[in-house]
């Protein structure tokens, strides 16, 4: 019934972005495996981020169950859509339920997807990375897929309003190999492995973005440490502080 819902959903998504004139260059969907469970882990800097996550397994025919916040699902239009396609609500408040519900999906076989962020990072760097993606792939014995997008905060992020006008904006997608999840290893040095990986794939998909800001106005999402504006992670942190 998922399937159903689910892939009119993608064909849908894939003429917007053709009505928006997306200019998408993804690589390594190979790494996504055919079959079989796996965690996919990716930066978000995008409230946009999970569409193109998807996006990026559709090669191997794979659809993947996002965890996603609660609220979400209590939306009145994409809330029975999240349902519909099996995507896995979280209250922050009783996390251990989305957690049973995550490992049950890849104990079944299914691809979970994870932003291991938590929330969209307005630096556009990566933020600490939570242990849970880890103790999930340990759990459920499955791989650890990691991948990073970029350019997506250019169509809609926090703090910005949204450019779903035709745009011809690029987005850059990379897909790194997988990376093992043994039960011998504690889920926090697992979980630095997989930071590291997921940073050098967002600066692999940087490199390779095709455009700069156009001028001094058009800057805002660069991260400083790249000559952009946006703000630094410790001014993010200062903000949320206070």
């Amino acid at each position: 019934m998922a399937e159903l819902v689910y892939r009119p959903v993608v064909g849908l998504a894939q003429t917007l972005f053709k009505v928006w004139d997306l200019k998408i260059d993804c690589k390594g969907s190979e790494n996504i495996p055919r079959s079989g469970g796996a965690v996919l882990v990716s930066n978000h800097i995008s409230y946009l981020d999970f569409i193109f996550n998807g996006l990026a397994a559709l090669p191997q025919k794979r659809l993947v169950r996002f965890m996603a916040k609660e609220s979400v699902f209590r939306h009145k239009v994409s809330g029975p859509l999240m349902r519909a396609m099996k995507h896995i609500p979280v209250d922050r408040k009783q996390g251990e339920a989305a957690y049973a519900h995550a490992l049950d999906s890849l104990r079944s076989g299914e691809i979970v997807g994870v932003f291991p962020e938590a929330t969209i990072s307005e630096s556009f760097t990566l933020k600490s990375f939570k242990s849970g993606a880890a103790r999930l792939a340990q759990e459920a014995g499955v791989p650890l897929i990691p991948m990073a997008v970029w350019g997506t905060q250019r169509l809609w992020t926090k703090g910005h309003p949204r450019n779903f006008k035709r745009s011809h904006t690029p987005i850059t997608i990379r897909v790194g190999e997988a990376v093992e999840a043994s039960r011998d290893k504690y889920a926090g040095a697992i979980t630095r492995q997989l930071r590291e990986r997921v940073q050098e794939l967002l600066e692999a998909a940087q490199r390779a973005y095709p455009v700069r800001p156009r001028d001094a106005n058009d800057t805002w999402w660069m991260p400083a440490h790249l000559g952009g504006t946006a703000p630094t992670p410790e001014q993010v942190r200062e903000a949320e502080a206070r």
